[in-house]
């Protein structure tokens, strides 16, 4: 039997979404499940609930110059 194709989307200032039930791997090799439609994955590291996003990448602003930084 085969599996579903996933469709995984990388944001540019975000999570990154992977559409469909999913099974993360952890470093420590345990794995987490989500069945959610759409799944954000952390990818700023900043996540209290790593893997999965909790918008803590949102209190990150833009300066002038288009560098990022703590509000």
């Amino acid at each position: 039997m085969t599996e579903a194709r996933r469709r995984v989307v990388v944001t540019d200032e975000g999570p990154i979404l992977v559409y469909g039930p999913v099974d993360v791997e952890m470093p420590d090799g345990t794995r987490v499940r989500s069945d959610r439609v759409v799944t954000a994955l952390c990818a700023c590291g900043r996540s209290r609930h790593r893997p999965f996003c909790d918008t803590s990448h949102r209190r990150r602003v833009r300066d002038d110059g288009g560098k990022e930084h703590d509000p």
